[in-house]
């Protein structure tokens, strides 16, 4: 008897060992990305999307739930510069779903300013889609590695995307670019910033153009992340435009 209670714990150890061990996933951080600077003093980032209850079920799920990604990704490249007017970015669609052995996912990004006498606005939209095979396992690691690649791959093609559209749609609006020109790191003077034009004060001429000093691009640190060159033009992935 002692003998058998002596192999006991031994078993139980073995059993232990044999438990997979659990997937890691790193952070999708794009702080290091130059941010865009609009001409408005106030800018807020608004997610207007409800999921479905399947939706809601597959973020759960999501190592880096997509809709908290793409709202601090905005927040940290879309910044204020100061003068006066207001605008909002607000996320109209952000939602991975799972339809005919497929994980679908979907972003839209709305960008509305707003000069401070109101006689002057601007828009423009962002939108882009992913498709890949989904898991046999509805939940579990494998459905967890599938949507942190969905994830991955709709947060690169935004950040691609919303630059281009900003910089193709609203230039003028832009700080540090001039109407109709490349976008932040694609080219133009100084290595690719040039000189911007600014909007009209309320009731008075617009400002003269003013030269910006070359900025030293951040450095990706985060594995997780690619490198790449915010603003290529969404050609390099395909996107519409």
């Amino acid at each position: 008897m002692k003998k058998l209670l002596a192999i006991l714990p031994l078993g139980a150890l073995a059993a232990c060992s044999s438990a997979p061990t659990p997937m890691s996933f790193a952070p999708l951080d794009y702080s290091y990305l130059r941010p865009i600077t609009l001409n408005v003093a106030n800018l807020n980032v608004v997610n207007n999307y409800v999921p479905s209850p399947s939706e809601a079920t597959l973020e759960a799920q999501d190592p880096v739930p997509l809709a908290a990604t793409l709202v601090t990704m905005l927040q940290h490249r879309l910044q204020p510069s100061g003068t006066p007017g207001t605008g909002t970015v607000t996320v109209q669609v952000v939602s991975i779903t799972e339809a005919g052995g497929n994980l679908n996912g979907a972003m839209t990004v709305d960008v509305n300013l707003t000069s401070a006498d109101g006689r002057s606005t601007a828009f423009t939209e962002a939108s882009v889609t992913a498709s890949q095979t989904a898991p046999d396992s509805n939940s579990g690691p494998d459905m967890q590695a599938a949507l942190y690649q969905m994830t991955k791959t709709l947060m690169t093609q935004m950040n691609v995307q919303l630059p281009y559209q900003i910089m193709h749609n609203i230039p003028s609006w832009v700080v540090g670019s001039a109407a109709g020109g490349a976008a932040p790191g694609m080219g133009g003077a100084a290595g690719g910033i040039i000189q911007a034009a600014p909007l009209s004060a309320p009731g008075g001429a617009a400002a003269p153009a003013t030269g910006t000093p070359p900025v030293a691009a951040p450095v990706n640190t985060n594995a997780a992340v690619p490198n790449y060159l915010p603003g290529a033009g969404p050609a390099a992935l395909g996107a519409p435009q």
